[in-house]
């Protein structure tokens, strides 16, 4: 079995090239990958699939050629992963099972297709615009922090600090308690603080984050978008730019009036051959 190794921001991914959806992947065959110690390590797998191969892209073959077939390290499912989807794009063009054309390439996923534009080594996903929603509550050892629920194709928690609490102290080796009526799916918890003005934005915002199916991870792009959002809200904008500064690096998210953009480096960093059987019980 061939595989890639990549990530963007340190959200690191394994990718599987699977163009007519042969491969027999398994939540346990997922989980023994990411794992980082006895697998290749990751927050994730990227299976890569022709969309018309697969069950739930093939409903939008029309619209584009690859489907982003997402799985978290313990073998779930998610909707959407945006550092994940502009690792793939990096992925396509590398390997040139995709070409770049001048326009966005369009790439199919579980919340929809997005569209990516690759200029040098940044690579910006076009997203839906973030929803925020509703406000809720995660507890995180003896603190109870609120924060507001964001739809980005998947669910987020963004939860402001208030004062007297430090990012980089949150105990984020357990998962965050969440309000299940809420997010009956689980969601994905960001932390953050305002950061210092950054030229060309119009927010700047520090991030921590507990992924669902993953645990902490040194970025997540939707959870970017979210805090975003947030930030934008905050500042009594509607739209505008905001640098998010996770502990992988820099993403860039530019929210507009119908969607959002993330924009950030992404590498891929080894290939290689697995043999597939070594995972198997």
């Amino acid at each position: 079995m061939e595989f890639t190794k990549g990530h963007g921001t340190g959200n690191d991914f394994v990718l599987l090239p699977d163009p007519d959806g042969q491969l027999d992947l398994t939540p346990e065959l997922v989980a023994a990958l990411c794992d980082r110690r006895r697998g290749i390590g990751a927050d994730g797998v990227l299976r890569v699939v022709r969309a018309a191969k697969h069950p739930e892209g093939a409903g939008l073959a029309g619209e584009a050629e690859w489907f982003m077939d997402y799985w978290n390290a313990d073998g779930s499912f998610a909707e959407m992963c945006g550092n994940g989807a502009r690792v793939f794009v990096r992925y396509l063009l590398d390997t040139g099972l995709a070409t770049p054309a001048g326009a966005a390439l369009p790439v199919a996923t579980r919340a929809g297709v997005v569209r990516a534009l690759v200029e040098g080594g940044t690579v910006s996903v076009e997203m839906r615009r973030p929803r925020l929603y509703d406000g809720s509550t995660a507890t995180l050892g003896g603190l109870t922090l609120p924060g507001t629920a964001v739809d980005v194709g998947n669910p987020h928690l963004v939860c402001v600090l208030p004062t007297g609490v430090e990012l980089g102290e949150l105990d984020l080796t357990t998962a965050p308690g969440f309000d299940p009526t809420v997010f009956p799916s689980g969601v994905n918890v960001e932390f953050i603080v305002a950061g210092d003005p950054v030229d060309g934005t119009d927010g700047h915002a520090l991030m921590r984050v507990y992924e669902r199916g993953s645990a902490e991870t040194l970025s997540c792009g939707t959870g970017a978008c979210a805090v975003g959002a947030v930030a934008l809200r905050d500042a009594g904008r509607d739209t505008g730019v905001v640098a998010v500064d996770v502990p992988g690096g820099r993403v860039t998210v530019t929210v507009t009036a119908d969607s959002c953009w993330l924009s950030g480096p992404a590498v891929l960093v080894a290939t290689g051959e697995l043999n597939p059987t070594t995972f198997r019980p």
